[in-house]
């Protein structure tokens, strides 16, 4: 799998993580610019979704196992829509609390990718 992808969707997620922490810091619910970054931080999971397939249809093995690898894709594939969705029934700080925990979440995922690929 692309290193460099894995790390900048990681960073991404960790950086929209400390964001929307500092507006739940600030009693602040998700805003219109935590959606736009939600949705590029999104952007990157479905961009590696689309590179894994391409990968594995080309005969590439993850070490760990197609399942599992192509499980952990649409999980990550799924945190940050799901914390998003879950953030706009919760218009109040803990909607900026549950981005930020789906940031965390795609982050262990990633690295989760990463070994699983057999970084």
């Amino acid at each position: 799998m692309l290193n460099a992808l894995t790390l900048v969707t990681g960073v991404a997620a960790l950086l929209l993580a400390a964001w929307c922490g500092w507006a739940a810091y600030r009693d602040q619910p998700t805003k219109d610019w935590h959606f736009i970054g939600m949705a590029v931080v999104s952007l990157l999971a479905v961009v590696q979704l689309v590179i894994g397939v391409v990968l594995l249809a080309r005969g590439e093995k993850p070490e760990q196992g197609t399942t599992i690898f192509v499980a952990y894709l649409l999980g990550a594939l799924a945190s940050i829509p799901a914390a998003g969705l879950m953030s706009l029934s919760e218009r109040s700080r803990w909607g900026s609390v549950t981005v930020a925990a789906g940031g965390v979440v795609l982050a262990v995922l990633e690295v989760r990718l990463f070994d699983i690929w057999g970084g």
